[in-house]
């Protein structure tokens, strides 16, 4: 099982997500975060004061999903949120010690969404 969180332009995040779900990657946390990379920093003036601006706006994915669907997961963010252009994001793959599931009490394998498919 792995948790992978990926950091992304916000105005890439309906691709990501349309490319989640034709993945068949379900059950995500979407959070609206700032955070600073590559990016070259912006100066704006306030009310007559300048201000250098060195956060941007990121929207970041955390999806638990067991083994099989790292590579899709990360291939279907991989190719909907890049732009090529510096501040496109990170995705980091996590591994996951133990998973609970709330509603059922189903553990680890069982707990993540979505399971590998019997081979």
């Amino acid at each position: 099982m792995k948790l992978i969180v990926a950091i992304v332009r916000p105005e890439q995040a309906n691709e990501v997500l349309e490319a989640l779900f034709r993945a068949e990657v379900r059950g995500l946390t979407v959070s609206r975060v700032q955070g600073h990379g590559g990016e070259l920093e912006r100066v704006e003036t306030y009310r007559g004061t300048t201000v250098k601006m060195e956060l941007q706006d990121k929207v970041r994915f955390e999806i638990g999903v067991s083994n099989h669907f790292v590579e899709p997961t990360v291939r279907a963010i991989m190719s909907s949120a890049r732009t090529g252009e510096v501040g496109d994001g990170k995705i980091f793959v996590l591994p996951v010690e133990r998973v609970h599931r709330i509603r059922t009490g189903e553990v680890d394998e069982g707990a993540v969404t979505p399971l590998a498919e019997a081979d």
